[in-house]
């Protein structure tokens, strides 16, 4: 990522240097959640449980099945987030012209022809890029460049969240609490077991790791549960986070489509890739987000 050598404006991003710093040391703290997870669920519990026969046998090889499961979900989704480019606007990008009309068209896509138009059209300009935006494009100032569709900047991801990547960061947000959920499920009877009279087997470092993966894990499952439901009714309007602030009181969201293809055009189109941190390769094609946006080719983001 390329930073402008336009000067900042005083804002909540002032320290954007401290914060891509702190994002690195973010993505530390969660593989470190999760090695602390790991090792108090299947080396000091369930692993050994596997051995115990009868019917804790059979519980830790659920556990352990549906535990690995959802962590190589939560895992490919988080990376996926963190590796892809969440969309950038092309060098010299420009509105396209209805000629007859002498006057830019506000929006992309043809999705989104029958929509009320803007009652203000105008075609915005980026003072720190130096260049024009594409409509629900906006500036980044700790990445230093333009987002298209930008939702947040995530010091956890150490990227942003945009067009092309917020699918995968929704997903990284609900296999998280699946997980989260399911660790502090399956650790409840150790934590109780914690206050109880009788002697607890394991040496003192198993148990605090234990003690400390159950507080954790219950933690991330409530902050997470409320970051997923908020940015569910993002999806289902068709709006972003940032959107959702500046937009002003209106009968209806010009963007919106209806809650079904709100989701399609975030999960897009092909139900074999809802659930999994990838698109296919039509809907790559059909991305709104980069419908008139003239770029080379249309690349597997997965991979950048």
């Amino acid at each position: 990522m390329h930073r402008s050598g336009a000067t900042m404006a005083w804002n909540v991003f002032k320290f954007c240097t401290a914060l891509r710093g702190l994002g690195s040391i973010m993505i530390l703290l969660v593989l470190g959640v999760v090695g602390a997870t790991y090792y108090a669920v299947v080396l000091t519990n369930y692993g050994p449980a596997l051995y115990a026969g009868g019917l804790d046998s059979l519980v830790a090889l659920a556990v352990l099945i549906l535990f690995h499961s959802l962590l190589v979900m939560l895992l490919w989704s988080y990376f996926s987030v963190v590796f892809t480019d969440p969309g950038s606007v092309p060098p010299n990008w420009k509105p396209t012209i209805d000629e007859e009309r002498g006057e830019a068209d506000p929006l992309v896509g043809t999705e989104f022809s029958n929509l009320p138009s803007d009652p203000n059209p105008r075609v915005r300009y980026c003072r720190k890029c130096n260049q024009l935006k594409p409509p629900r494009c906006h500036h980044c100032s700790v990445c230093g460049r333009c987002v298209l569709k930008m939702d947040h900047h995530c010091v956890w991801v150490v990227n942003c969240v945009g067009a092309l990547n917020y699918k995968y960061f929704l997903l990284f947000l609900f296999y998280t609490f699946l997980e989260t959920t399911l660790v502090t499920a399956s650790l409840l009877p150790h934590f109780i077991a914690f206050f109880s009279d009788g002697e607890i087997p394991g040496t003192p470092g198993s148990l605090a790791t234990t003690f400390l993966a159950f507080v954790l894990n219950l933690a991330f499952a409530l902050s997470v549960l409320g970051f997923l439901i908020m940015h569910i009714s993002l999806v289902a309007a068709n709006t972003t986070t940032i959107e959702a602030y500046e937009k002003k009181t209106t009968p209806k969201w010009r963007y919106d489509l209806g809650r079904r293809k709100n989701f399609e055009q975030v999960f897009g189109m092909d139900k074999k890739y809802w659930f999994i941190p990838a698109y296919s390769d039509e809907d790559i094609r059909k991305m709104p987000a980069l419908q008139g946006l003239d770029y080379p080719s249309k690349p597997d983001f997965d991979s950048q």
